[in-house]
């Protein structure tokens, strides 16, 4: 009985004491670097034919002084995508509700070149182009061509569904030789599908 209770203490003290001996006084191995991807944030590809409407106002200037009142309308264009920038171009048409005493602007027709910078789901770009405009000046008919310019913003809330905001300034000089110069500020509010 002695023998198998001196076994036993042996045992036990060896197994106890083995976690000692397992040590090694060669330094471990490196452990090789792990390689971990960059997280890119969600993007759009803004390659593409596009479509919407557009709802805003606008703030009359020169003989439409004080014509401040609601646009509406239609646009359409096409967009191509060079990785941190977007450039294209657009053709709007929006009527207008612009009248004061003396000037009522009916429509306009803006053909615009678009450049700007590809942030992801959202681009910021700078817009020139023209504008043939119809308005009724003291009662008689005028068209014209004038310039417009400003600023605009696009948002990707999908795939294909696009909001966004445009800032237009739009200026006529002797419109139609009617001896008045012509001038609007217009705020847009857009939302497009992209094919």
């Amino acid at each position: 009985m002695k023998t198998i209770a001196f076994a036993l203490a042996s045992a036990s003290t060896l197994v106890l004491a083995a976690p000692a001996f397992a040590g090694n006084l060669t330094p471990a191995a490196p452990e090789a670097p792990v390689y971990v991807a960059p997280v890119e944030t969600a993007g759009a590809d803004w390659t593409g034919f596009y479509a919407g409407a557009t709802a805003g106002y606008g703030y009359g200037e020169d003989a439409a002084e004080d014509a401040d009142d609601s646009t509406y309308g239609v646009f359409g264009g096409y967009n191509y995508d060079m990785g941190d920038w977007v450039v294209g171009g657009e053709l709007e048409y929006s009527k207008s509700d612009m009248e004061n005493a003396g000037v009522e602007v009916d429509d306009m027709t803006r053909l615009k070149l678009r450049a700007g910078y590809d942030f992801g789901k959202v681009v910021v770009y700078g817009i020139a182009g023209a504008n043939y405009t119809n308005a009724t000046i003291a009662g008689t008919d005028y068209s014209d061509t004038g310039v417009s310019y400003g600023i605009g913003a696009d948002y990707a809330v999908t795939d294909n569904i696009v909001a966004g905001l445009e800032v237009l300034q739009n200026d006529f000089n002797e419109f139609d030789d009617s001896g008045a110069d012509l001038s609007a500020t217009t705020v847009a509010a857009k939302v497009g599908f992209r094919f």
